[in-house]
Parts: structure tokens; C-alpha cells; sequence
């Protein structure tokens, strides 16, 4: 087997588009830069996702030198979105946590109203320093996150993957595999680990970069949500429910927190540290 080393690495410039891969990345305190720093919300401040609205999938953020986003989406006009000015904050909802967010301005909200049918509007996290703590549970004090689901980056291994699929190949929705990993919206993808690994790291270094591992990731219904057509089916959750169920959770992958600031590439290698 090779060592680990870093396949891929992702960031979502607005919580629940499409993914953008690079080839670097800075790793932030609470998350990699680009990363979540934007998300939708409705009319009453609750965050959109995919979980409700599996066309956000098909919308791609491009993060502009200045701050601000490309914003494009099939059969629509693209949309600049200046950083908004701090003047006055939006409390937003984010899984029963109340976070402060910056609004941006009316031709963005204009612009995912159409898209989701929908009254929504683009936030902006203007100070993830202080904004929202992670759950105390798995955080040393003052550690923050973006507006990711609960961890500043998710971890996940190929080889899990090749073991997920050739487990969903052998069960009663086989036709719906083999599923990429973009259905698992990771940060990082390492290649050269056993499948499942991951369940004993508790402490890794990716490059320059060291890691405390939080906890698995829980999945939920955006898992089966083609990412390329917004077409949702059965799997992975249908597979995950008979084989990886823990705590009353379907998890692939790992949360991790940053133990510092730092780089992570392509082809960095994965050391397991703990």
C-alpha cells in the first residue's frame, strides 16, 4: 500500500453549491479559506440546503480577489455579489444555533429567489473569529467554525469509498452506484489508506498542517443528491443504515478541527499522529 497522501481538495464557497476544487488550500481556524463563508437563507433567517432544495447543487460560487462571488446556475445570467458592508446584521438559523451574519445586497437575493422558487437571501459570515463556536462538546475554548455544519473541515478516504460501493453493488438499489465522493462534500480526499481507517485516527498532520480529529461525519439525505443533476435516489443512506451506524447515526468520514494555521496541497502526505 502507498503512504496516505492528499487526493483532492475542496472547498464550497457557499454552504450547500457545488464544490470547487483546487490544488491548495489555507487552513484557517475555522475552516479553509473560501470555504462556507456564505450561505442562503429564507425568509425567516432558517439556512436553505440541499436537504430541502436539491437544485442549490446545481449552482457554482466563484470566489472573487476582493471577497466577492461569481454566481452562475443553468439557464441564468451570472451574478456578481459584492462583499457586503457590515452596516447592519441578519441573525441567521443554522441548526438551532443563532449565528450573525451580514446580508448581502437585493440582486443576490433577486437572483436565488428565482433560482429556488423561493423568498431567500445570501449571507455572508463577516467575523468567523468570534461568530460561532463549535460545539462545546468536541472544542478546546474559542475554537470557531464557518458556516459548515458543525466542523471547520471533513475528511474522507477513496478507499472507504471503493468499500461503501462495492457494498451498495451488492444490495437491492446496485443500479445507483458507483457513487462519487462529491456526494459527500468533502474538504480533503486521501488516497492510500485501508478502508475505514479513518475510524481510529484521533489526531493526523496533512503537509505543514496538524489536525484533532472531533468526531464521524453523520450523514443525512444531501448524500443522495447527484451532485451533477440534482436527481435524488436511495443510496448512500440505504447502505450506510445496514453497515455503518453509529450512535444512531450513518457516518462516512471525519470532522476535524485545525490545531493551527498552514497549507494543505495535493499530493501533501497523511500522517496518522494519534
Amino acid at each position: 500500500m502507498i503512504d496516505p497522501v492528499i487526493r483532492s481538495v475542496h472547498v464550497h464557497p457557499v454552504k450547500s453549491l457545488r464544490a470547487l476544487s483546487l490544488t491548495e488550500a489555507e487552513v484557517q481556524p475555522w475552516g479553509l479559506a473560501h470555504d462556507r463563508r456564505w450561505a442562503v437563507v429564507d425568509a425567516k433567517g432558517t439556512v436553505m440546503t440541499q436537504r430541502r432544495h436539491p437544485r442549490m447543487a446545481l449552482v457554482s460560487a466563484e470566489p472573487l480577489p476582493d471577497g466577492g462571488l461569481r454566481l452562475t446556475a443553468p439557464g441564468r445570467e451570472p451574478l456578481t455579489v459584492p462583499v457586503p458592508v457590515p452596516a447592519a446584521t441578519l441573525t441567521m438559523d443554522i441548526f438551532d444555533q443563532a449565528v450573525e451574519t451580514v446580508p448581502a445586497d437585493a440582486a443576490a437575493a433577486a437572483w436565488f429567489s428565482a433560482w429556488l422558487e423561493d423568498d431567500a437571501r445570501l449571507v455572508h459570515l463577516d467575523a468567523p473569529e468570534h461568530r460561532r463556536p463549535i460545539d462545546p462538546a468536541y472544542a478546546l475554548p474559542g475554537e470557531t467554525v464557518s458556516l459548515a455544519d458543525g466542523y471547520p473541515l471533513l475528511i474522507a478516504a477513496s478507499a472507504s469509498l471503493d468499500a461503501l460501493n462495492a457494498l451498495i453493488a451488492e444490495g437491492d438499489h446496485a443500479h445507483e452506484g458507483p457513487l462519487p465522493m462529491s456526494r459527500f462534500r468533502p474538504n480533503l480526499v486521501v488516497d492510500g489508506t485501508a478502508p475505514w481507517a479513518e475510524d481510529g485516527w484521533t489526531r493526523l498532520s496533512v503537509g505543514e498542517v496538524t489536525f484533532r480529529v472531533a468526531k464521524p461525519c453523520g450523514r443525512c439525505v444531501v448524500t443522495t443528491t447527484d451532485q451533477a443533476t440534482a436527481e435524488r435516489g436511495k443510496e448512500p443512506l440505504r447502505t450506510l443504515g445496514r453497515h455503518r451506524r453509529l450512535n444512531g447515526k450513518l457516518v462516512f468520514g471525519q470532522n476535524l478541527v485545525p490545531e493551527h494555521t498552514g497549507t494543505v496541497r495535493v499530493g501533501d502526505p497523511v500522517k496518522v499522529l494519534d
